[in-house]
């Protein structure tokens, strides 16, 4: 796909993964609408605008989505569904509300951004779903059970979609990265680029090249790992 002139929706935009998608989708040419609880900062571009969105939220959902439209046009060829969180802890001390944070937030709101956006699509007869998954989506790892859990479930909800939407003319690509140097849990990035972990940035050119794949060919999952290891 050229991205020139596209409409792009990109969730969990205020920072890491989904503000460098954001910027690289504007650097190829790409109008974003920006859906996120918070404004990224510094943000200012004329092809850029934000929504405020919970997509926990189904109804948050779907007003944002009535306002992406409204303000840049009926048609819409991305979704970056990357908003998620990570709460980690052993099983048998978990608060039953933090795994329903992450589920609310990594697999719900998922499901209600892809369901807005496709009526639209099929419409169109073109679109690209990029799904954001982890590596924590293809093992196990003590004490992430739920956020592995929530990960097995983006796969696993990409995979029966990409079938679900050949069809339709929709691109449907499940992305799985390793470390990633960014907020994630909690923590800071450091003042140097850490030489063992990979950058938002690197996700993004990542997404891109997905995107831009000729439109014979889909690629359906990318497995993304830092090249350096501790």
């Amino acid at each position: 796909m050229d991205l020139t002139g596209k409409v792009a929706i990109v969730t969990g935009v205020s920072s890491g993964i989904g503000r460098a998608t954001a910027e690289a989708l504007l650097a190829h040419g790409a109008a974003v609408a920006g859906w996120g609880r918070h404004a990224p900062e510094g943000l200012d571009h004329d092809r850029f605008q934000f929504f405020e969105c919970d997509v926990r939220d189904e109804h948050a959902v779907a007003e944002a989505f009535t306002n992406t439209q409204r303000e840049l046009g009926p048609e819409v060829h991305v979704l970056v569904n990357n908003a998620g969180l990570g709460i980690f802890g052993p099983i048998d001390g978990f608060k039953s509300e933090d795994w329903h944070t992450m589920f609310d937030t990594n697999v719900n709101g998922l499901f209600y951004c892809t369901r807005a956006v496709l009526p639209q699509m099929k419409k169109q007869h073109e679109g690209h779903i990029i799904n954001i998954a982890s590596l924590a989506g293809t093992a196990g790892t003590a004490n992430l059970a739920g956020y592995c859990a929530t990960k097995y479930a983006v796969r696993g909800f990409s995979d029966a979609l990409f079938k679900e939407l050949r069809p339709d003319g929709i691109r449907v690509t499940c992305v799985m990265p390793g470390s990633v140097e960014t907020h994630f849990n909690g923590k800071e990035p450091g003042p140097e680029p850490d030489p063992t972990k990979m950058q938002p940035q690197d996700i993004a050119d990542a997404i891109v090249h997905a995107l831009e794949a000729p439109q014979a060919t889909m690629i359906s999952e990318m497995q993304l790992r830092p090249t350096n290891v501790k």
